[in-house]
């Protein structure tokens, strides 16, 4: 089926088959009546002819289906009905191909016009019997011979064979057509819903995760507080309680920075501002406040970026990414132990952050970039459901990067951010080539 056919129902692509099957049968009919001496019968014919092709243009170029449809029904009742009487009456073909011309009209009208062409047809063909029974010398013989009748009987027999045939086998192919096309959409939406059920579930299990997650750290600052203003405390007690409520209440803000930014990239898209910038100089403010919560945890955490490395990326999505990685590091790696912040240019900016921290079980690194990730606890019972991780894979990618890890359980982990180069001696050599154009 072509492109063309497709944009056509299936009752007006029957129906183009059934116009181009009484084309071909007539214009064989046409020099067939004309030389066994029906010229009359041929002129009929051939005024017919016309009239099924004006018909067939009707509904395929100017998309008047309906009314063409109507055209086909009187046109083909009133030219059996005149062939009836130039063709030997009821010893000729012609109520053979009245029946004929309702079956195919009867496989393309529309539902509401069956009952009115099967009366019109039975009209029709008892009007001409009944006229030829009381006045039969209105229907002349055109047989001369045996063999002239033989004939036409013959030819007509061809002639409707043939047109079952091939109308039979249109509506045959239209209907394993539409039958696998039906299939084809029904498999599509039980995809989709397939697909919509496991989003849903996905969702719905991020949303119980992130309100269990959250309850937690918040009746802790609320059992916290309450010790501060219920007790008497000493001075280190109150200090250490604070230190406490400061760490969760950054975990619980980190939390809440990753669920709206995953949630505005899945309701409203996101949008990737890629421009070139000097790496060190967008990460160092972040690296500075890391470092910082590194060591409050008595971590050691190591920056090697050079001044000098160029990356065409979204700066607030790079940031986004390169501190959920070094705030995973930290909450997952003891204290003593290291960070360490590297970057290298390779092709792309490969930028690295290792830890000596936990690792990652090897039966849960296949589920990293993924909702199926188990909540995990940090070190210092640091609470976190993964989806920082998801952030930034998708973040990463948006920016034409990719992201990959290895990890060694009790030994750490290891991810690296894969993102472009920006050359500025390219750049200056392509704006130096466009004024040289312009000038």
């Amino acid at each position: 089926m072509t492109g063309t056919d497709a944009a056509f129902s299936l009752e007006a692509r029957i129906y183009h088959s059934i116009c181009i099957v009484a084309f071909i049968a007539l214009a064989y009919n046409v020099p067939f009546n004309y030389f066994v001496g029906l010229p009359r019968v041929a002129f009929v014919s051939f005024v017919a002819l016309i009239g099924f092709a004006w018909l067939y243009y009707m509904s395929r170029i100017r998309r008047e289906f309906i009314y063409s449809v109507i055209g086909m029904g009187v046109l083909g009742n009133v030219f059996f009905a005149v062939v009836y009487f130039l063709n030997s009456g009821i010893d000729g073909p012609t109520l053979i191909l009245f029946a004929l011309f309702f079956y195919l009209l009867s496989s393309t009208a529309p539902n509401n016009q069956q009952w009115p062409w099967l009366l019109v047809n039975i009209s029709f063909v008892l009007g001409v019997c009944v006229t030829q029974y009381y006045f039969p010398f209105l229907v002349p013989s055109t047989y001369p011979t045996l063999t002239s009748r033989f004939t036409d009987a013959v030819s007509a027999y061809i002639v409707v064979i043939f047109s079952l045939f091939f109308s039979l086998k249109y509506l045959r192919q239209n209907y394993e057509t539409e039958k696998k096309s039906a299939i084809n959409r029904a498999l599509d939406i039980e995809l989709k819903n397939i697909q919509l059920e496991l989003l849903n579930g996905e969702k719905n299990k991020l949303f119980s995760i992130v309100a269990h997650d959250l309850r937690s750290p918040l009746a802790s600052i609320q059992s916290y507080l309450e010790l501060l203003t219920a007790y008497p405390l000493k001075e280190e007690e109150k200090k250490e309680i604070e230190l406490k409520l400061l760490s969760l209440t950054k975990n619980t803000s980190n939390m809440m920075g990753n669920l709206l930014s995953w949630s505005k990239s899945q309701l409203d898209g996101v949008k990737v501002n890629v421009q070139p910038m000097e790496l060190l100089k967008v990460l160092r403010d972040m690296l500075k406040v890391e470092t910082s919560i590194a060591q409050e945890k008595g971590l050691d955490l190591k920056c090697d970026i050079g001044e000098n490395i160029y990356v065409e990326a979204d700066a607030n999505m790079l940031l986004l990414v390169i501190r959920n990685l070094i705030s995973n590091a930290i909450k997952f790696t003891p204290m003593g132990g290291t960070i360490d912040v590297m970057a290298k240019v390779e092709g792309n900016c490969k930028i690295t952050i290792a830890d000596s921290g936990m690792g990652i079980e090897e039966g849960d690194q296949k589920y990293v970039f993924s909702l199926k990730a188990k909540s995990t606890f940090g070190t210092n019972n640091e609470k976190g459901v993964g989806l920082g991780l998801i952030l930034c894979k998708e973040f990463t990618e948006l920016q034409g990067g990719s992201i990959s890890f290895t990890s060694t359980p009790g030994k750490g982990t290891a991810f690296t951010i894969s993102i472009p180069v920006f050359n500025k001696n390219i750049a200056a050599s392509s704006q130096q080539g466009e004024l040289s154009d312009q000038l």
